[in-house]
């Protein structure tokens, strides 16, 4: 393992703390850890960050295949983009104002899930095949 890779694991396990799991770890708590990124690291080291735990979380439950760095990284877009739009300091009021991040289904605007099932989607990133996203980098 890398001095990199460590580093990355810190920073995303502190950012997963500071996360209420208490129910789970689902879309929402996802949703939450991006924005947590965005706003202590920046877009561009959120997305690093982010695909790098949930890369290592599905090694881990011996679930690699179901990574996919196209959905992360959309996402990390996609919550970046309203984090730019609004001014919110809490996550709970971010994510009031912006109701429809919590639709799983979100990318659907964007790909389409032939694009998003590709090899390419998986190991890296694929452009929007149905609508550019909002404010892409």
């Amino acid at each position: 393992m890398s001095a990199g890779s460590v580093d990355l694991d810190v920073q995303f396990d502190e950012l997963y703390e500071q996360v209420d799991t208490s129910s789970g770890f689902g879309h929402r708590e996802h949703l939450h850890l991006t924005w947590l990124a965005i706003r202590q690291h920046g877009e561009s080291h959120a997305v690093t960050i982010i695909c790098h735990g949930i890369r290592r979380a599905a090694v881990y439950a011996k679930a690699p295949q179901k990574y996919n760095a196209t959905i992360s990284q959309a996402w990390v877009r996609l919550v970046a983009h309203h984090i730019r739009a609004g001014h919110e300091s809490d996550f709970s009021d971010f994510i009031q104002r912006n109701p429809a991040l919590l639709d799983k289904r979100l990318l659907s605007r964007y790909y389409r899930s032939s694009a998003l099932a590709s090899v390419a989607a998986r190991t890296g990133w694929v452009a929007p095949d149905l609508a550019p996203l909002p404010a892409s980098w």
